[in-house]
């Protein structure tokens, strides 16, 4: 077995790695950014070291700087968690070459699989067909027009080298292909370090149903079961679950094996994902991610697998003890993403901010798996993910219902997250019946009915809305304040200001609608629209701010000529920071 594991990485997937490790006595360093000096994951680590530097290409993206770690270090083994360099052949090559242990594939089956254009060709090899599209980098947003009028309306541009949704874009017509093409190489360069992007059809209403691989490195080659992960907004995923609903078992099958094709045609070993969209009974492969997954808990809950454990005795040599036929699946899983979001009004903002309370559920198979607690901050310079919120159940019916009461026990305050739109999803009958796709959260649902504390505050009275509670005839009720900055009410002074309603659990910024425009949140400009002197109408995009990983349009909230711009690509700006001016 292995005797010291570093863990290239951070927040929620960095304490779950050492968490396994520690169970089964294996020591644990961990590396940080200057941000990260004080975060969970080194905390709780037996040895920690800094990186150096805030954002990611300064520090968990500094291959140098891991490398001399791990020679300080005396690790044996790296596990590179998801995102950073969990799918960077480089990376994963300097590990080996080196004679430590990567916990994941050959490089070898990261270049082939990492590579979305070589995958597609690998699966195509192994008589498994893909989703119809470009085998070859895009050089330029012509081609992106020449897809689409070959093929129809929209398209998506996505990131070769990389996953999880980052670096994709749709695209409705030849009028957006080139903005989009620019905005999906910023994104896959700042999240994975290489720009390259292809094009590919883009379904009318798919489900993304992806299948769990583990092989080891005596031939063995198994499919676990499948996660749906449909419920998506900018193409990644906020609610996943297995079984997947209303999904024969001969599609299951034929899948699981087709993933095992996949598999075996790259020689991988390790835990993997094999993506597919699955629309009208017929599946195409999508791309298979040489990591482990953000919502690999749920397949652990059916199958009682510990698939970390799993990844340490394979790459410590071990074959696996069990046949596909030994597979159990059980139940029923689902798990919500808990992200600093705001999703009020479907906008969904990154909220970067520090937690101030952060109360978890607890109960019957409930499981948190968090990089935060009260007190910590999340940055702007990295992913959002604060926690992963994973029940289990007899049945698909008693799992959403657990869901939802486990929601209901969880209060984060400080910042805002997507728990708010977790409801609104697993409330919906759509997706009761098993009959959501990947454009459902953005198409469909409506978040209309999600506030934030503070919205519709009149700015004729600046009064501001406080939700407290109080007790009525003895009886305890949350119930909503109209108060002036100072905390003062035509009913006195209140005592107490700090809960929150059942499922109020966000914050966020409401445009004012004034032609000073200001950003509402920390960020970095990475692109300025428009010019002094140019005119434009409300809405019309005036810089392009990238917070947590995320490109965010602010647009002008009047329509009339820009008379100002005071950042350029590059400025650090804090929430409330103005940009430029319209009159």
């Amino acid at each position: 077995m292995l005797q010291k594991v570093l863990i290239a990485n951070r927040g929620e997937i960095a304490v779950r790695v050492m968490r396994t490790c520690r169970e089964l006595g294996i020591a644990t360093v961990a590396v940080y950014s200057d941000l990260d000096r004080h975060a969970l994951h080194v905390r709780l680590a037996d040895e920690a070291y800094a990186l150096g530097g805030s954002s990611a290409a300064e520090s968990y993206l500094n291959t140098e700087a891991i490398l001399a770690i791990i020679e300080r270090s005396g690790a044996d083994a790296v596990h590179p968690g998801y995102g950073f360099f969990s799918e960077n052949t480089d990376f994963a090559r300097a590990i080996t070459t080196r004679g430590v242990t990567f916990i994941g594939p050959p490089p070898e089956a990261i270049e082939v699989m990492g590579d979305k254009i070589s995958s597609r060709l690998a699966a195509e090899r192994a008589g498994v067909a893909g989703v119809p599209g470009r085998n070859e980098t895009l050089q330029h947003a012509d081609e992106v027009i020449d897809f689409g009028r070959e093929h129809g309306w929209p398209v998506a541009i996505k990131a070769a080298f990389g996953g999880g949704g980052r670096g994709m874009k749709v695209v409705s017509g030849p009028d957006e292909a080139a903005a989009a093409f620019e905005s999906a190489q910023r994104e896959a360069l700042s999240y994975f370090g290489r720009s390259e992007c292809y094009v590919e059809r883009y379904l009318t209403w798919p489900r993304h149903i992806e299948m769990q691989v583990l092989a080891d490195s005596h031939g063995n080659t198994l499919w676990l079961g499948e996660r749906d992960c449909s419920a998506q907004r900018r193409h990644q995923k906020l609610v996943e679950e297995s079984p997947a609903a209303n999904f024969p078992d001969a599609i299951r099958v034929a899948m699981g094996e087709a993933a095992v094709k996949v598999s075996r045609a790259c020689g991988y070993v390790n835990a993997g994902t094999v993506e597919f969209l699955y629309q009208d009974d017929a599946f195409y492969f999508l791309e298979m991610n040489t990591r482990l997954q953000v919502e690999h808990p749920v397949t652990e809950l059916v199958t009682g697998l510990d698939l970390v454990e799993w990844q340490l005795r394979i790459a410590a040599g071990e074959p696996l003890p069990f046949k596909q036929d030994d597979v159990r699946r059980d139940g029923h899983a689902i798990e919500v993403r808990i992200n600093a979001e705001d999703p009020a009004g479907g906008r969904f903002v990154p909220s970067p901010g520090t937690i101030t309370t952060f109360r978890q559920p607890a109960g019957p198979g409930v499981r948190l798996d968090a990089g935060y607690e009260s007190g910590d901050t999340i940055s702007q310079y990295y992913d959002n993910l604060i926690a992963k919120l994973v029940v289990w159940a007899p049945d698909r019916e008693r799992a959403r219902r657990r869901m939802l009461r486990a929601i209901e026990e969880t209060t984060i305050e400080g910042v805002a997250t997507t728990l708010p739109a977790d409801t609104v999803i697993l409330s919906s009958d759509d997706f009761v019946n098993g009959t959501h796709s990947t454009k459902w959260v953005e198409e469909t649902l409506d978040f209309s009915a999600i506030t934030s504390p503070g919205a519709g505050a009149s700015e004729a009275d600046g009064l501001v809305r406080r939700d407290v509670v109080a007790e009525v005839d003895g009886r305890r009720v949350s119930v909503a304040l109209w108060l002036d900055d100072a905390g003062d009410t035509s009913l006195g002074k209140p005592t107490s200001t700090a809960a929150k309603p059942r499922r109020q659990h966000h914050a966020g910024v409401v445009g004012s609608g004034s032609g000073t425009v200001s950003v509402p949140m920390q960020g970095t400009i990475v692109k300025v629209s428009v010019e002094v002197g140019q005119s434009v109408d409300a809405g019309d995009t005036l810089v392009i701010l990238e917070a947590m990983k995320m490109e965010n349009a602010v647009g002008a909230e009047k329509s009339g000529v820009v008379t100002a711009i005071k950042v350029k690509p590059g400025d650090a700006v804090s929430a409330g920071d103005v940009v430029a001016v319209v009159e």
